[in-house]
């Protein structure tokens, strides 16, 4: 793949690199992975190895910041999360450090893949629970290097506002605006907590029908957790929606920014490409539920 800035991280890059660096693991084969994030390229390592190399400058800060973080966190939460175990240097015209991690198996999450959507979302809830109450001090404030996760809406909301005129044919701009304004009226009043940061079924592998870990804590951050519930409306329905819900004890302030950060998201996705991950809903769908569950809140 050619990365924004013009050079390519492929098979071959990558393959130079863990032999220059790491060369206990230079006869092991490399192939890129099934279904491949935005921020990163990532390769497989042999069978229980992966390797991640930021694919901008904008991702750039999030390599030390798992390195540092995720060992801390990791004993202290209730599924497995990824395990650094090397960290590259630039090298061979690859301009930025570069991680080595542990494989977690598993697939990325579906409706289909998942034999009990209630008790995934119960155990996804206690997860997010869990990373709330780990002592915050110290850790990334949000900003820049998680793109605000956790961070004031405020922050996007120009952004919010010029889309919302840009997609006007396609949702109704004078509820979305309400919606919009009602997230940003519901300020976070609490102390910072850990914040995941992009809770997306590409994040969240399962096997064997259950839920196996939560990995990519790029957009890890300490801040307001609201960002995290998201998934409320990206993929939840019905009872696995409900199960979420009571495991995640969220203020009705929380979930109005929650709602305004799906808003957000699925503005952005629908004025960009119109697509989302294919086992997530549409961006218009995402939008309507919204709407419709602010609706249902004002009465």
């Amino acid at each position: 793949m050619t990365t924004t800035d013009g050079f390519k991280i492929d098979i071959a890059l990558v393959s130079r690199l863990i032999a220059a660096q790491f060369p206990q693991w230079a006869d092991l084969p490399i192939r890129p992975v099934a279904w491949d994030g935005w921020d990163n390229r990532t390769f497989h390592l042999g069978e229980r190895m992966k390797v991640r190399l930021p694919s901008a400058e904008g991702y750039v800060a999030q390599v030390e910041k798992e390195h540092r973080w995720l060992p801390r966190l990791a004993p202290l939460l209730p599924l497995a999360v990824p395990t650094p175990l090397a960290l590259g240097r630039p090298a061979f015209g690859y301009p930025w450090p570069w991680s080595v991690y542990g494989w977690i198996e598993g697939e990325t999450a579906s409706v289909e893949r998942i034999a009990d959507l209630a008790g995934f979302a119960t155990e996804l809830g206690r997860f997010l629970v869990a990373l709330q109450r780990i002592d915050a001090a110290g850790g990334p404030m949000a900003g820049e290097h998680n793109f605000f996760r956790g961070g004031p809406l405020s922050v996007y909301d120009a952004e919010t506002r010029q889309t919302i005129a840009a997609v006007a044919r396609e949702v109704d701009a004078g509820e979305a605006t309400e919606v919009w304004e009602a997230a940003l009226a519901a300020r976070w009043q609490g102390p910072p907590v850990w914040v995941h940061g992009d809770i997306a079924v590409g994040n969240l592998p399962v096997k064997e029908g259950g839920l196996r870990a939560i990995i990519d804590f790029g957009s890890s951050g300490v801040g307001d957790p609201a960002c995290d519930l998201v998934i409320t409306w990206t993929f939840l329905a019905g009872e696995g929606r409900d199960a979420f819900r009571a495991a995640v004890p969220a203020d009705s302030a929380t979930w109005a920014r929650a709602r305004g950060w799906a808003l957000w998201k699925a503005l952005i996705t629908l004025a960009r490409s119109g697509r989302s991950h294919p086992a997530e809903k549409s961006p218009r769908d995402v939008i309507a539920e919204v709407l419709t569950e602010h609706r249902q809140q004002r009465g």
